[in-house]
């Protein structure tokens, strides 16, 4: 299975990298992962509303222009449905036992994902109703990912 995760911004602190790192190595064994990065727009201080919903599209526009045709795409949101790490990996099994061979996972900037992206996707995930800074929670959505991946094969994953 080939994996997109398709982000708003760049990963600046160190420790969050290091981590995403060891992900990706852990991942390798069981999907060709792929992390895209589109570039983050300014957030004025005093931005109005109209301004925020632009800045939402034009991050959004990034990111459809980088899924796959025919993927299964997850949009990250926090009114998405929450799962359980078992029940997300039942998902993630039928997504690759349904014959789909790329899986695009999109994660919004600071502002979240724009509508139109999270209404077109075929799935919206919550991983909480808190709010996860959008570098972090790359880190935590790979962390899932190697757990479904162990919860599918049956094996034991080391707390």
């Amino acid at each position: 299975m080939n994996i997109d995760v398709i982000a708003v911004g760049r990963i600046k602190e160190k420790y969050i990298q290091e981590g995403i790192k060891e992900y990706k190595k852990r991942l390798s064994s069981y999907c060709k992962l792929n992390i895209i990065e589109v570039s983050d727009e300014k957030v004025p201080d005093d931005s109005s509303d109209a301004q925020r919903e632009r800045i939402r599209q034009v991050e959004g526009e990034r990111i459809r222009a980088r899924i796959k045709k025919g993927s299964y795409v997850i949009a990250t949101d926090i009114n998405g449905e929450e799962l359980s790490s078992e029940q997300l990996a039942r998902k993630l099994n039928d997504i690759i036992i349904s014959g789909k061979s790329d899986l695009s996972i999109i994660i919004g900037g600071s502002l979240g994902l724009w509508d139109q992206l999270i209404e077109s996707a075929d799935m919206r995930l919550s991983f909480s109703k808190f709010t996860f800074p959008h570098q972090l929670f790359r880190l935590i959505l790979l962390e899932q990912l190697y757990r479904c991946f162990k919860i599918i094969h049956a094996e034991p994953y080391h707390k």
